[in-house]
């Protein structure tokens, strides 16, 4: 069974979301066009947002849009690749493979983190 650790819990998580820590080394299985997506995404800032549009714009795809969708809704780690930072063209949040509610909550909470550190 799961036995609760908070202090083990706290230092993995520092790890994983604290922006200057190293974090966990990923090893992500996919075509080569998923790859090239996730790793864009691994790019991308958190608090913000990205379009599908965007991102295929970005990898140097443009016009694969749909393609990209594709890729991002393959995403096998679902936080560590931030494929919650991708949103319709109009800025709709919906098909979100863990629920939409939690989409909005990780924008929600990257947004507030990030004025935190502009604030800092």
């Amino acid at each position: 069974g799961f036995v609760a650790d908070q202090d083990e819990t706290a230092a993995l998580v520092a790890r994983l979301f604290t922006p200057d820590a190293a974090g966990p080394a990923l090893l992500l299985r996919g075509s080569r066009f998923q790859t090239k997506v996730w790793s864009a995404l691994l790019h991308h800032e958190p608090g913000q947002a990205v379009s599908y549009g965007g991102l295929a714009g970005a990898i140097g795809a443009p016009g694969a849009a749909r393609a990209v969708g594709q890729a991002v809704a393959h995403n096998p780690l679902a936080l560590l690749v931030p494929c919650h930072r991708v949103l319709k063209q109009n800025g709709a949040i919906e098909g979100y493979r863990w629920g939409d509610e939690r989409k909005r909550a990780l924008l929600a909470w990257e947004a507030v983190r990030s004025e935190q550190r502009q604030a800092a």
